[in-house]
């Protein structure tokens, strides 16, 4: 059964009148057609209506919808389900937060990495509602390499509220993990794109952040905070989330106009969530487009430019 937010309600009473009027159609062999095609106009309306003003808020509650696809969705649908998962980061464990593994598109391989978060309950508690611990990002790392070593494009998704803030997590060097990270990434002589799926929060979202391409899904957001700790630290309160979501200019829209991000892909109308595979479709194709692109280069030129590129942010004159 789909979920509705709040602001999509709307949209929800005019979708169950469709289904009513068609239900009235199939049992009284009345003639609806003329009134479903009415209401399905209005429905269209409505929702480009509604998706065309939502506010920094809204875009958090959307980037963290429950039928939104995660990151191995995205996987199984791109590379049509040949997707082969590698675990472990050959040190303490492996981290089911953090999944990644070879996978093709149209015949060539490429390396997956990204956060997973849990489709249920059970499946959360699993993946650690998407928050990886040091070995998730060492195990990143690893992938990274071998992709490197075999001279294969690397992929990332990044869906997360953060990386794990546990006192273990501490303890294993979580904070040395991630910095290691960013500094290979850097130096990485293969093509790296990071496509921010949901949530992009903190360091844990920057742990395989770190690309030559670095893109937002329409209804995401990318932070070094989330609007509710935000909230908490300046108004001891989370009543003024939504006030913080509008001051932390988070939005694809707003990082991508201060050049924190190269590209933003648009989603359906109804956005990911209600057309999952046509946002599949988009994605995979962007994809395609960027390792072509990418792979015209020079893999030394490559790195320059992802070095001078994370060089200038935060910079102005």
């Amino acid at each position: 059964m789909a979920t509705y937010l709040d602001f999509e309600e709307p949209l929800k009473a005019l979708e169950d009148q469709i289904t009513q009027t068609i239900e009235i159609g199939e049992t009284t062999e009345i003639d609806m057609s003329d009134k479903i095609t009415e209401l399905q106009r209005k429905l269209s309306e409505k929702t480009k209506e509604v998706f065309s003003n939502l506010t920094p808020w809204q875009r958090v509650q959307l980037s963290r919808h429950p039928d939104r696809p995660y990151t191995l969705a995205y996987i199984n649908a791109i590379t049509d389900g040949n997707f082969i998962e590698l675990h472990g980061d050959r040190s303490v464990k492996d981290d089911k937060a953090m999944v990644g593994g070879f996978g093709l598109i149209d015949g060539k391989s490429v390396m997956f990495i990204g956060q997973q978060k849990g489709i249920n309950t059970k499946m959360r508690q699993y993946r650690n509602f998407g928050m990886a611990n040091p070995e998730g990002y060492r195990k990143a790392l690893r992938l990274m390499k071998l992709a490197e070593k075999f001279n294969k494009p690397i992929v990332t998704f990044i869906d997360t509220p953060g990386a794990y803030p546990g006192l273990e997590a501490e303890e294993r060097g979580q904070g040395e993990a991630i910095a290691r990270n960013i500094f290979e990434m850097m130096r990485l002589k293969v093509p790296v794109i990071c496509i921010i799926i949901g949530e992009g929060a903190s360091g844990g979202a920057l742990g395989i952040g770190v690309g030559d391409k670095v893109v937002m899904l329409e209804n995401t957001w990318y932070s070094v905070i989330s609007p509710e700790s935000c909230s908490s630290i300046l108004w001891r309160s989370w009543d003024y989330k939504e006030k913080a979501a509008d001051a932390l200019k988070l939005t694809s829209t707003d990082m991508k106009n201060n050049h924190l991000v190269d590209d933003v892909i648009s989603e359906p109308t109804n956005g990911a969530h209600r057309s999952q595979d046509e946002m599949f479709k988009i994605l995979k194709k962007k994809i395609k487009s960027y390792i072509k692109e990418l792979n015209e280069i020079e893999p030394t030129e490559r790195v320059n430019q992802r070095i001078e590129k994370f060089n200038k942010m935060g910079v102005w004159k």
